[in-house]
């Protein structure tokens, strides 16, 4: 319907390729820096203080991208100059990471009357497996027995196709929340990613958005360099948000079409379900939802 597809590249994979090229230039990397600090990012000659290996150490910048994520110390400098805007939602995921080979060769998006679930892969010999479940669950409560029968209920089809069943990896509770800091930077200081914006993981847009960030400050960065123009760099949060709020706007549709909302709302479950007959029988509808989830245009 787009004429592209999507490629999965794991963020802990994205980690070892930028380490790998960096080490490869020469680049020096600081593994285990302590009490990051940023300092006059509000003037032409900011700085980043930190220990590393109990020394004291300075880096003297042109500017700073705090690429730091969500619980960075980037973004909390400067939130008195920020607007935040949040939505904590009442459901969160249970996700499981299972030696078993993947039962689809798609990603499979589930919505059951015992709530969301999600099949997706992470390699031919490892799959990763979601349940919606209560914000505050008790990790210890869900046997490896009790979730490979709560994914066979909820992804059940009717053709008795079973999922692949193996040992379970590891499991955890993630949170559901909808974040953005405006405006992206202040000063000297340029967030990306996280530190900037957090999307529900429902649409699969949190590393996109962050890489879209980081495409825009780079090119600021080299025109500044190559010209002296700084036209990009003072645009970069105006042209990032723009992207931002499209794909939060994506993300929030999907993560409250496919959830249960745990008040037994009638009248969502009927809005959902029509959202969901829309989405399959219109293929309008359909493509719009194709062109989100591929990934939106780059200009």
């Amino acid at each position: 319907m787009t004429g592209r597809g999507i490629t999965i590249y794991a963020q802990q994979e994205v980690v070892k390729d930028l380490i790998a090229a960096r080490l490869e230039t020469k680049g020096e990397i600081f593994f285990e820096a302590k009490d990051v600090t940023v300092q006059d990012f509000d003037s032409a000659a900011p700085k980043i203080r930190f220990h590393d290996q109990s020394e004291s150490s300075e880096i003297l910048c042109d500017f700073i991208a705090g690429c730091d994520g969500f619980h960075g110390v980037c973004r909390p400098s400067i939130e008195n100059a920020l607007t935040i805007h949040e939505r904590i939602f009442p459901f969160a995921w249970l996700g499981i990471l299972a030696a078993a080979p993947p039962s689809s060769e798609e990603l499979i998006y589930c919505y059951h009357d015992r709530g969301f679930a999600l099949h997706s892969m992470r390699t031919p010999e490892i799959t990763r497996l979601y349940l919606q479940c209560a914000p505050d669950e008790n990790v210890a409560q869900w046997s490896d027995e009790r979730i490979w029968e709560e994914l066979q209920t909820r992804l059940a089809t009717r053709d008795g196709r079973r999922l692949t069943e193996g040992p379970i990896l590891q499991k955890g509770v993630t949170g559901m929340r909808s974040f953005v800091a405006e405006p992206m930077q202040y000063g000297s200081l340029y967030l990306a990613g996280d530190a900037a914006h957090i999307v529900p993981p429902t649409g699969a847009k949190g590393l996109n958005l962050a890489v879209a960030d980081v495409r825009v400050l780079a090119a600021a960065f080299a025109e500044f360099y190559a010209s002296g123009n700084r036209k990009l760099l003072d645009s970069y949060s105006e042209t990032c948000l723009r992207r931002v709020w499209l794909v939060q706007r994506f993300s929030l549709w999907m993560t409250s079409m496919l959830h249960r909302i745990p008040e037994n709302d009638s009248f969502e479950e009927h809005r959902q379900l029509a959202d969901l007959d829309y989405l399959t029988s219109s293929r309008a509808a359909a493509q719009t939802f194709a062109e989100n989830y591929v990934g939106l245009p780059m200009s």
